[in-house]
């Protein structure tokens, strides 16, 4: 565990990876994360904010080859980090890349 309370979501239908997930049941391990995340803010664990974290591919860290999101604990002075960009990123080239996913996404992805 990265702090105490470390829990792991971990959907019973097998999927290495999120594109191999049903959309029905990715959208339930957010609902018991949601539920998790709850539960340790109430249970007296050091809880002051949660990270989730869901690697999906090895070169993202993903060690296991079965579709799981982390609910992590976290509070001041925990010692852990996120990484990001040194410099951000310009609205255009923001603009450009929103664009090329939205080209790549199936049809069904982009209806109300």
């Amino acid at each position: 565990p990265v702090n105490t309370g470390h829990l792991l979501v971990v959907p019973n239908e097998h999927a290495r990876g999120l594109s191999d997930l049903d959309p029905s049941t990715g959208a339930h391990i957010f609902v018991v994360a949601q539920l998790m995340a709850e539960g340790l803010r109430r249970s007296g664990i050091r809880c002051q904010a949660v990270n989730l974290w869901l690697a999906d591919g090895e070169i993202a860290g993903q060690v296991v080859p079965h579709v799981h999101l982390h609910v992590i604990p976290r509070y001041e002075g925990d010692g852990i980090g996120l990484l990001h960009r040194a410099e951000p990123a310009r609205r255009a080239e923001l603009d450009r890349l929103a664009a090329n996913i939205r080209d790549a996404l199936p049809d069904e992805a982009c209806s109300p």
